[in-house]
């Protein structure tokens, strides 16, 4: 992808590269304080979550591991099929751990209530859900979410992990997708 094929996939930058790191740093300080003395299980879900849990687990100050799960609700459209799968599942048993589960977005909530029924199933010590970025107005299903780094309005976003059609991960910002783009899909 050339440098104008990215620039033509953002409408507009929505949060910058520089309020993406301050607002990680403070999520770092808040779980670092609230998991102090205690070993912490991060859980990135795939493929959204990396850049996002990257940065963090690097801002963290308590003992963590990390593992990864990979699950599917979109496929290359814009909106949730409703049918979620895993794709991908840990390789880390979870039972009597501390576990954060690090997600990039939640819109329907209909994929983290899935995830979090199922890892509940496991038997953690304690689970939490860590999100970036939030979309309150789309939820369709109520879910508990711990640490939000922003909540952003009801608009398909791009960038720092996130995807359309596997493109756009790699843009160093949160932005919102060219509508033209989208009606083309």
């Amino acid at each position: 992808m050339t440098q104008a094929e990215l620039e033509r996939g953002v409408e507009e930058v929505l949060i910058d590269e520089v309020q993406l790191q301050a607002r990680i740093a403070e999520l770092g300080d808040e779980i670092s304080e609230d998991y102090a003395g205690r070993e912490l299980l991060l859980i990135g879900i795939l493929k959204g979550a990396v850049f996002f849990m990257a940065d963090l687990m690097r801002r963290l100050r308590v003992p963590c591991e990390i593992d990864f799960m990979a699950i599917s609700s979109y496929g290359a459209a814009t909106d949730s099929s409703g049918v979620v799968r895993i794709l991908k599942d840990l390789d880390i048993n979870i039972e009597s751990r501390d576990v954060l589960v690090v997600e990039d977005i939640i819109d329907s909530g209909l994929t983290l209530s899935y995830l979090m029924r199922n890892l509940e199933a496991r038997k953690p010590r304690s689970l939490e859900v860590c999100a970036l970025l939030t979309k309150p107005e789309r939820r369709e299903l109520s879910v508990d979410v711990r640490y939000v780094g922003f909540e952003i309005p009801n608009r398909f976003v791009i960038g720092y992990g996130l995807d359309f059609a596997e493109r756009y991960r790699n843009l160093p910002f949160v932005g919102v997708l060219n509508p033209e783009l989208a009606a083309e899909a």
